[in-house]
C-alpha cells in the first residue's frame, strides 16, 4: 500500500489544521521540517509521493500553481486538489497527477477524463451533495478516472482513528485504485486500511508527532 504525504498550501506556506475549518489552519512550525515554505518543506522530508490541497484556490483565494508545479519536480507522483471546477481546468507539469474533488468539481463528474477523483466527506456524508460516499463510489465504477480518493475532512488533524467496517463497506463498492485520507492515528490504522482493501493512505499528523516513522514516507509504503 501506498503511503503518501499531505501538504496543505494557504499564503505560500504549508498549513495544519481540524475538521476541515480551514479558517483556523496556522503555519505548520513543528513537526519533521524545519521550514514552512512548500519547497524546503519537501526537501526535508523528501517524501515518494506528496498530496497537495491548494487552500487558497479551493476556497477561490489565490493559487499555489508554481509553487506546485516545483514541489512536484521534488517527488515520484504528486496528487494536487486544487478546486478543479471544469475538465480543462487541470494543472500540466512534471509528475503531476490531477485531483477532481467533489467540494468543487460541480454535479455532472462524468464529464472528466483522467487524474483522481476525491470523495470529499464531512459528517459522513458526501459535500455538497449530501450523498452516501458508498452511491458515489457505485456511481464512479462507470467514470473515466483513473482512481478514487475517499477523504474524511471533518477527519483531517484529528487522529480519531479508523473504522475498520466502514472502510470495507466503502472499498466493496468500487474496484479501481482507491485511496484513502482523514483521521489516521497509529500505525495499526494503516494497517487496517491496507487490510481493508485500500491502495494508499495520505497522512500527515501522524507523521509529524512521529507515529509514523519519516522513513515509511520516504520509501512511499509502510515497512
Amino acid at each position: 500500500m501506498k503511503l503518501i504525504l499531505a501538504m496543505d498550501l494557504r499564503q505560500n506556506l504549508v498549513v495544519h489544521g481540524k475538521s476541515g475549518q480551514r479558517e483556523t489552519y496556522k503555519p505548520l512550525d513543528w513537526g519533521c521540517s524545519p521550514t514552512a515554505e512548500p519547497i524546503g518543506f519537501v526537501q526535508s522530508i523528501r517524501p515518494e509521493y506528496l498530496y497537495i490541497a491548494d487552500l487558497d484556490r479551493i476556497g477561490g483565494t489565490g493559487s499555489h500553481d508554481a509553487i506546485i508545479q516545483k514541489c512536484a519536480k521534488n517527488v515520484r507522483w504528486c496528487y494536487v486538489d486544487r478546486g478543479c471546477q471544469s475538465p480543462s481546468d487541470v494543472l500540466t507539469g512534471e509528475n503531476i497527477v490531477n485531483i477532481v474533488g467533489t467540494e468543487t468539481g460541480g454535479s455532472d463528474l462524468s464529464r472528466y477524463h483522467g487524474g483522481f477523483l476525491s470523495i470529499d466527506v464531512k459528517q459522513g456524508l458526501v459535500i455538497p451533495s449530501g450523498k452516501d460516499p458508498v452511491e458515489v463510489l457505485a456511481s464512479a465504477q462507470h467514470w473515466d478516472f483513473e482512481g478514487c480518493i475517499l477523504l474524511d475532512v471533518s477527519a483531517v488533524g484529528t487522529e480519531k482513528g479508523i473504522d475498520g467496517q466502514v472502510l470495507e463497506k466503502l472499498r466493496s463498492a468500487y474496484d479501481g485504485k482507491l485511496m484513502y485520507g482523514g483521521g489516521v492515528a497509529s500505525c495499526a490504522d494503516l494497517e487496517t486500511i491496507s487490510e481493508s482493501g485500500f491502495d494508499g493512505a495520505i497522512i500527515s499528523t501522524a507523521l509529524h508527532r512521529g507515529i509514523v516513522p519519516v522513513a515509511w514516507i520516504r520509501r512511499g509504503c509502510c515497512c
